[in-house]
């Protein structure tokens, strides 16, 4: 698991308190790399969000 900073809250995805957010990997070999992620619960700008996979598919 990587550590990344909530950039920007993007929008709702749907009724579940999912939310789309772009953010910053902080640590590891991918530092700085800008992703854009789905996650739930509250969340604000600015915070810190532990991320699973920071590979993108296709």
């Amino acid at each position: 698991m990587v550590s990344a900073k909530v950039i920007e809250v993007i929008g709702d995805q749907g009724h579940r308190a999912v939310r789309k957010i772009r953010c910053r990997i902080i640590q590891g070999s991918q530092e700085g790399k800008i992703l854009v992620r789905n996650a739930r619960g509250p969340i604000r700008e600015d915070d810190v969000v532990e991320i699973k996979e920071t590979e993108m598919e296709g």
